[in-house]
């Protein structure tokens, strides 16, 4: 996975890079090219240059293959090749392929990959049309135009990649629910992940009525952190004349929903978010580093590491001897990984966040949710990442790139070896708190 996210970003860049990609004269620059392969390859959506200006059409084909292909993933994507066209996989290949699917078991991958690629189609197709005749009919579109623009916002959205084709991204549709909506369900679909729309499914069918936990706790999740998102956002903002001052009820109340959605990694924003609060900044924060659910398109530490953490403390405080989430036993492997991606993630973006007020004059607030938004490959921006140096913006590919893989995944690709500890060192409790 590591290596096949490298090669995908660096071919994106050699591909953004030549002189048909860009609108201006010549070749585009390196680092606007390299910046926007990656936030393209790690559906972020952050952005240095006018998508829909600096890039020609060519270039944004290139954005929306990169888009779909980092959306399902290098491995699954390599998988896919292994089942479709050579018909056999090697072992390794199956465990890996497992792993980053979430799946029971190595067996039955060829099923998982052909669902992973059903459902995103299927998922991006209905968007889409949903979103064409508005197209065609609201806004004067041919329908040759309404079409490229409704593929390319459904693709972005079912990938959680928050590229538009508007120079304000969806601004000019703060108010139309006939845009929003659609994007919006198109998002969260792609943050609940695969394994849960499959079981989900599963249930609706009535081929098993039993949610596995991780499911339970992605559903959970997304039913508390859309709607408290959404409250936290309108309040704080109801009243600025920047963001939602100026709009109706009706349209105040969408577009806080709607951030709340974006915010939770797709990237799309129907307001200025350089003209927001701090303390709404900050509530976004939080909202970013959560995330969706994992093996699907969101970024973050993701729901269940979240949700995760919540039980074991609320298990600490209470006393108890194990961790228990919706009547199952919660696995203590479990809770080493959660405080892992954790404290990795918020370890990379303090350093990050340290490094660009180093070397910049940017204020606190922006630094760090840009660093946030970068690294939990959301896209959102306050306005700054075009006018950081390209030392600051290397440091933003790199947390892109390394939210996309995720912290764990990284540090178990980097290692040199594994070996199990042949004995057991005498047991201590240090004093905590």
């Amino acid at each position: 996975m590591f290596v096949g996210f490298v090669v995908l970003n660096l071919a994106g860049w050699a591909l953004l890079a030549v002189p048909i990609s860009s609108t201006p004269e010549g070749s585009s620059s390196w680092i606007d090219a390299l910046f926007t392969a990656v936030s393209a390859a790690c559906v972020t959506g952050l952005t240095v240059v006018d998508t829909a200006l600096y890039w020609t059409p060519f270039g944004q084909g290139v954005i929306l293959a990169l888009i779909q292909l980092g959306g399902l993933g290098v491995m699954v994507f390599t998988t896919l090749i292994g089942v479709v066209v050579l018909r056999r996989l090697t072992i390794g290949a199956r465990f890996g392929a497992a792993a980053e699917t979430h799946s029971q078991g190595i067996g039955d991958i060829g099923r998982i990959v052909r669902a992973i690629v059903a459902t995103s189609l299927i998922v991006e197709a209905a968007v889409a049309l949903a979103m064409l005749p508005r197209f065609m009919l609201g806004y004067g579109e041919s329908f040759g135009d309404a079409v490229w623009l409704s593929v390319f916002h459904a693709v972005s959205s079912y990938n959680n990649a928050g590229f538009a084709l508007y120079s304000d991204n969806l601004i000019g549709f703060v108010d139309d629910p006939f845009i929003c909506i659609p994007l919006m369900v198109s998002t969260v679909v792609g943050g609940l992940g695969i394994p849960v729309i499959l079981q989900i499914l599963k249930r609706v069918s009535r081929r098993s009525r039993i949610l596995s936990l991780h499911a339970l706790l992605v559903l959970a999740g997304t039913a508390v952190l859309l709607p408290l998102g959404a409250l936290a956002i309108g309040a704080l903002e109801w009243s600025n004349p920047g963001t939602l001052g100026t709009l109706d009820t009706g349209s105040r109340i969408l577009t806080s929903l709607f951030h709340s959605v974006q915010t939770r990694t797709a990237g799309f924003n129907a307001v200025d978010i350089g003209q927001m609060r701090p303390e709404t900044l900050l509530v976004m924060d939080v909202l970013m580093l959560i995330g969706g659910g994992p093996a699907g398109t969101a970024g973050g530490i993701k729901l269940t590491t979240f949700a995760v953490l919540l039980f074991i403390i609320l298990a600490e405080v209470r006393g108890d001897g194990t961790v228990h989430a919706f009547g199952r036993r919660v696995s203590r492997a479990v809770h080493r990984e959660a405080i892992t991606v954790a404290l990795l993630a918020v370890g990379l973006v303090v350093a990050a966040t340290l490094a660009i007020l180093v070397l910049t004059d940017e204020p606190f607030e922006a630094v760090l949710f840009e660093s946030v938004s970068a690294f939990a490959t959301v896209g959102l921006s306050t306005g700054i990442t075009a006018d950081l140096g390209w030392p600051s913006q290397l440091i933003l590919v790199m947390l892109m790139f390394l939210g996309r893989v995720g912290p764990a995944t990284v540090a178990t690709a980097i290692a040199l070896r594994r070996s199990r500890r042949a004995f057991e060192l005498p047991k201590e409790r240090p004093l905590i708190g």
